[in-house]
């Protein structure tokens, strides 16, 4: 028990450590868009994102339950080894998470802890031990999904505006619709931060609800039960909201401005078709990459208009990175298990 409560305390500690590098990665995308076509200044834009991030992590935690135990489920190994695969499984993320996050490359933090997850439970016991149609229906699936949903909404969103501005505004003074629009993605960041609660804050939250359930401070009469405290809800959205506020600028800077040239009706197409998405997949408890869907929304919500305004090498590397990050974050799971284990 003494030991357990020890591993509980390292973990709540390393979540918060992860969820501090979620804001300034993942996060940062919310408010990029909006930031970058100057409909609200960086303070502003922080301070509507961390009330709709909690917002959001408050009203649903289907995701949270997905990450903390529908990969490695809790009774499949012993306490105190499945304690240590969620240590190993979130040292391996904010490795991974920190690289990337320090040289302004937007990753999905959210499979960087599946993959470290993933990698740390194979080597504690086994690829039985997985729970591989978990993987499949929710994660694995929402990898392909994500950024296909995020570039169809933006690019459908943004070709309706193109339609209905020609048709009906279209002797309408450029400043005006500028104006308008800008105000609109007050409303559409907002509603993107709501989406981004729904889904990437809970990442933490499962983890640090799993450590406590494990470990016994947290009753439940089901197994199938997840309750997740209050408490860890605020302490997780207020991290997340201080990460973005530190270290998100050079994410925000490629999302905002180094993919494509961008404009508030832009913006607005891209935050709306990703919050729309993300909201879909949270509500059936996939834990999706906001990066891959409102990187791709923003791509989508140019795509039609000219690819000579998207920045392609700045694509390529970010696809390169999406590719990448969960064999990269297993592989880095596997073996901080392994040196935490010789170790112990």
């Amino acid at each position: 028990m003494v030991m357990a409560l020890g591993f509980v305390i390292v973990i709540i500690s390393l979540a918060l450590l992860y969820d501090f590098l979620n804001g300034a990665n993942d996060s940062a995308n919310a408010i990029a868009t909006v930031i970058a076509t100057k409909a609200l200044t960086p303070l502003k834009a922080l301070s509507l994102a961390s009330f709709f991030n909690l917002l959001g992590a408050f009203t649903f935690t289907k995701v949270a339950k997905t990450v903390g135990k529908g990969i490695v489920p809790t009774g499949a190994l012993p306490t105190n080894v499945f304690l240590l695969v969620l240590i190993s499984g979130l040292l391996g993320a904010i490795i991974w998470t920190y690289i990337c996050t320090s040289l302004g490359i937007p990753i999905s933090v959210t499979h960087s802890l599946v993959g470290a997850i993933l990698g740390a439970g194979i080597v504690a016991g086994g690829t039985g031990i997985v729970q591989w149609k978990v993987l499949s229906d929710k994660v694995f699936l929402a990898i392909a999904l994500g950024p296909f949903a995020g570039f169809i909404a933006g690019a459908l969103l943004f070709s309706l505006i193109s339609w209905l501005l020609y048709l009906f505004f279209k002797n309408t003074p450029a400043t005006t619709t500028e104006g308008t629009f800008k105000k609109l993605q007050i409303i559409s960041s907002s509603f993107m931060a709501f989406s981004h609660g729904m889904n990437d804050t809970q990442n933490a939250m499962g983890m640090i609800t799993a450590a406590l359930i494990t470990g016994g401070f947290i009753l439940v009469e089901h197994p199938e039960q997840f309750p997740v405290p209050w408490w860890v809800k605020i302490m997780c959205g207020s991290v997340m909201a201080l990460g973005t506020l530190l270290m998100g600028g050079k994410v925000i800077r490629t999302m905002g401005w180094r993919l494509t040239k961008l404009e508030p009706k832009h913006g607005f197409s891209a935050e709306t078709g990703a919050g729309l998405a993300v909201v879909a997949v949270s509500l059936a408890g996939m834990p999706v990459s906001t990066t891959h869907v409102i990187g791709s929304g923003v791509i989508g919500g140019t795509f039609f208009q000219s690819l000579r305004r998207i920045r392609w090498p700045e694509v390529w590397r970010m696809l390169t990175a999406w590719v990448i990050t969960i064999p990269l974050a297993a592989v880095i799971g596997g073996a901080v298990y392994w040196v935490v284990q010789l170790g112990l």
